[in-house]
């Protein structure tokens, strides 16, 4: 086979010690030089400065849990071409495996140029990401911790959340910590009611009687007292990735243009798409590359499973939330798209629909700079049908519905 690399080295990481295998043309058709480090940064920088004393240029690691994060980034800093390649695409033929074979098959697979690198973005991104994905993280902590607080008023048939919208709202708090203190008098909770909810003090007096017990107490008091460190936490890193985001304040400006995509949205999707969008040639790369289209399972003429199969799990939820709040509008082409596909597809593959036409549109748009424009939703009307064959689609959807159907053109 070609030789792609002539100096080139395979990595097999592990959490304590790090397995490199050089090949150059030195020793080609020989042993190669295997050497074995350890993962402290004395060890990482060892490997690196043996590296560089064999000439390596390509290197190249299996994505071994969050391991091959510090042998990266000190790759990065040295100025050596690293590539990080997924563990299922390296697996050789079975048989003895040990670290060191694996080292070799890598680096043996990197010298004929037979790996494809994963797309890991730069240093600035790969920090926004764990910001952006560390307030993901406490956002669900609160939705869960919420729901602790909604099944104590439940034991305690306290019937809050059939009332009030918002359980945690400022009306809901004010009865929280009343109940805490001890109140049980469902008239003087219901009168802590504020805005709009004071206009149904009846029903909040017989939603709030029940029997809150010191119990209940104790669990509420720790579980407020928990919302409200989480809201702190989410309030500053709210703050944190905003300053961070500065640098590409016009692409996330762009981004939030999208009916039902907010500032935070938007933040999200930056931070695990990036602003750069040369590293995918086409729009059809990126979608694949996110697994939001269909698959291609294809053999002896006939096709098999067409799953989406599994991309980047944040990108994938954040436009799947994308997809479900762009929907709601009844005037968009989303909302249209997914209509149209739920009919015949069902909604979840209907949601994947609108999360794919979401992320084309967000790649032109960050790829060129354009402000986004909505089809609206008489995009599909007479889509590839006549006048003719549309007036008989319609006319037997009303008679299904039980209408006796006349047509009269109007001049």
């Amino acid at each position: 086979m070609e030789v792609v690399h002539e100096r080139c080295c395979g990595l097999d990481v592990h959490k304590k010690t790090v397995v490199a295998c050089v090949i150059t043309p030195e020793v080609w058709g020989k042993a190669r030089l295997v050497r074995t480090f350890g993962t402290m940064t004395k060890g990482l920088l060892e490997l690196v400065a043996w590296l560089e004393s064999q000439g390596v240029s390509q290197v190249a690691m299996e994505s071994t849990g969050v391991y091959w994060k510090p042998v990266f980034n000190l790759l990065e800093a040295a100025g050596l071409n690293a590539i990080l390649v997924n563990a299922r695409e390296v697996k050789q033929v079975p048989g003895r495996k040990t670290d060191v074979k694996d080292a070799e098959w890598i680096a043996e697979l990197l010298r004929h140029g037979l790996l494809r690198p994963s797309f890991v973005p730069p240093r600035d991104q790969r920090e926004l990401r764990e910001l952006v994905r560390y307030r993901r993280r406490q956002i669900q902590e609160r939705a869960e911790e919420a729901e602790r607080i909604q099944k104590v008023l439940e034991g305690a048939n306290i019937k809050l959340s059939d009332v009030a919208t918002d359980v945690l709202g400022a009306s809901g708090r004010a009865m929280l910590r009343a109940m805490i203190e001890g109140e049980s008098d469902p008239r003087v909770l219901a009168g802590l009611a504020k805005g709009q909810l004071r206009k149904k003090q009846a029903m909040l007096e017989e939603a709030l009687r029940g029997s809150v017990g010191l119990n209940q107490r104790y669990l509420l008091a720790r579980q407020l007292e928990h919302i409200e460190f989480l809201d702190r936490q989410i309030a500053e890193l709210d703050a944190r990735i905003e300053e961070q985001t500065r640098p590409f304040e016009v692409q996330a400006a762009l981004v939030d243009e999208i009916w039902g995509i907010g500032r935070r949205t938007a933040e999200d999707l930056l931070a695990e798409l990036g602003t750069d969008m040369s590293r995918w040639p086409t729009a059809k790369h990126i979608a694949s590359w996110a697994k939001v289209c269909p698959g291609n399972n294809e053999s002896a003429g006939r096709q098999f499973s067409g799953a989406t199969g599994q991309g980047n799990p944040w990108l994938r939820a954040t436009l799947i939330e994308a997809a479900e709040n762009v929907k709601r509008n009844p005037e968009s082409y989303y909302s249209a798209l997914y209509h149209r596909i739920a009919r015949r597809r069902g909604k979840n593959k209907a949601l994947v629909a609108v999360a794919h036409s979401l992320l084309i549109a967000i790649y032109y748009m960050l790829r060129d700079g354009v402000h986004h424009h909505d089809l609206g939703s008489a995009f599909f009307d007479g889509l590839g049908q006549t006048q003719e064959r549309m007036v008989a689609i319609h006319c037997r959807k009303l008679e299904r519905l039980g209408y006796e159907v006349k047509l009269v053109k109007v001049a």
